[in-house]
């Protein structure tokens, strides 16, 4: 037995509530459970209950057995001073507060269902799988895990949006240059997010906005931070950039000195950094007022149009410096766009309109819903089971499931689990 089981149990009130009676024979009626408390403290805060002919308001204490309050020490700690009940599965002791009053006790081993017991051990006691209710979730109602997607959509943007606040604070709250940065880690993906996230960061986005109206200038500056124009080339476009990034790093006083160095190793060449900085550079070159024109933005169409930016003419022509290709129109894809949207502006939609108190996310629910499915290893797992991601609304909440609920055993705050638990 476990306390998060008995959290559950007390929560969701999934145990016998007629006629409770205290370790003091006295009745209890419970009014309300209360807020349920993550932090340290008692374990419900503000629950409602009549015990005997007294009405209290207070807090709530549980435990797996009634002497873990002298284990963990809340006899002599103030903060459970207001605890008006005790709540464990087995009571094996009287317990008492730090001035020596007795504190209302509830068993709760003699009311929970032996059924509700037995599925909770087998949900999350069994061999190791993928995911605990790997043998159960396809018979889960679609309605059940749509609602829940939506919920764990919300709930990953929420914490998108601390992230966010934290490079917004770090920014000087400039949301151009928010939007910068968050750009440049979705431009590099995967394997590269960590290294355009450092290019980024090291200019300050007064320089991205003085050199904007010159695409090769961009270039430079971008490929200069990258490392990428210290070597000597017998190539006018190359020498170029070299010129113009000496010139900017004497008049901006720049450095790359913490910048991450570009994977090219097992990308495929649309994928290569050199390319998605081109690419990148042209944006910024095209779109003077990019962060206005993302909060403007609603539908899909609107997106492509403004991200839709393909390279310079060099890069037609070229992957990387050292070597020329077959010419190429190398154009951002729909797809490539659909995952700017879902991992830059839809969080960032979210995190502006938070700031400004608009709590409504009706428009960004839509368009996530209007955008595919990501295709990676954990919807497809999912989609083993069942048939479950049509947008990117869902595999966003299937990736929240998967690595917030499913790695950490949390079914019993998973709306799958309780379903499963509940049969």
């Amino acid at each position: 037995m476990r306390e998060n089981f008995l959290h559950y149990v007390w929560k969701f009130k999934r145990f016998n509530l007629i006629g409770l009676r205290s370790s003091k024979n006295e009745a209890i009626d419970v009014l309300s459970v209360g807020t349920h408390n993550h932090n340290s403290g008692p374990d419900f805060f503000n629950a409602k209950l009549r015990i005997g002919t007294q009405l209290w308001a207070g807090n709530v204490e549980i435990h797996v057995k009634s002497s873990d309050w002298y284990l963990h020490q809340h006899d002599s700690d103030p903060a459970y001073d207001s605890v008006i009940l005790h709540v464990v599965y087995d009571n094996d002791t009287a317990v008492f507060r730090a001035n020596d009053t007795e504190i209302p006790t509830l068993e709760l081993k003699p009311l929970i269902d032996t059924k509700l017991i037995e599925n909770y051990k087998n949900l999350l006691y069994k061999k190791p799988t993928w995911i605990n209710c790997e043998s159960d979730f396809n018979s889960i109602d679609a309605f059940v895990i749509n609602h829940w997607l939506e919920r764990l959509f919300v709930e990953r943007l929420e914490q998108k949006s601390d992230q966010i606040n934290t490079i917004l604070k770090a920014s000087n709250y400039n949301w151009e240059a928010v939007l910068f940065k968050m750009l440049a880690k979705s431009f590099g993906q995967k394997v590269n997010s960590d290294a355009f996230y450092s290019i980024a960061n090291s200019i300050d986005f007064s320089v991205v906005r003085k050199i904007s109206t010159q695409s090769e200038g961009l270039e430079a500056l971008f490929f200069g931070q990258a490392g990428w124009l210290e070597d000597e080339k017998d190539d006018d476009y190359y020498k170029g950039l070299q010129n113009t990034y000496k010139f900017q790093k004497q008049k901006f006083q720049l450095s790359n000195s913490g910048v991450t160095a570009c994977q090219f190793f097992r990308l495929r060449p649309l994928n290569f950094p050199t390319l998605r900085l081109s690419q990148l550079a042209r944006l910024y070159h095209k779109e003077l007022q990019l962060f206005s024109k993302v909060m403007a933005a609603r539908k899909k169409s609107d997106f492509y149009e403004l991200l839709q930016v393909t390279t310079s003419s060099f890069w037609e022509t070229h992957y990387t410096f050292s070597k020329s290709s077959k010419p190429k129109l190398k154009s951002v894809s729909k797809a490539f766009i659909d995952l700017l949207i879902i991992n830059t502006m839809l969080p960032l939609k979210y995190c502006y309109n938070k700031n400004k108190g608009d709590y409504d996310n009706d428009a960004i629910i839509e368009l996530a819903l209007d955008i595919d499915s990501e295709k990676n290893s954990i919807v497809e797992r999912f989609h083993t089971l069942k048939y479950t991601s049509k947008s990117a609304l869902h595999s966003q909440g299937l990736i929240q499931l998967k690595t917030e609920y499913c790695d950490n055993n949390k079914c019993l705050q998973c709306a799958v689990g309780n379903t499963l638990l509940g049969k």
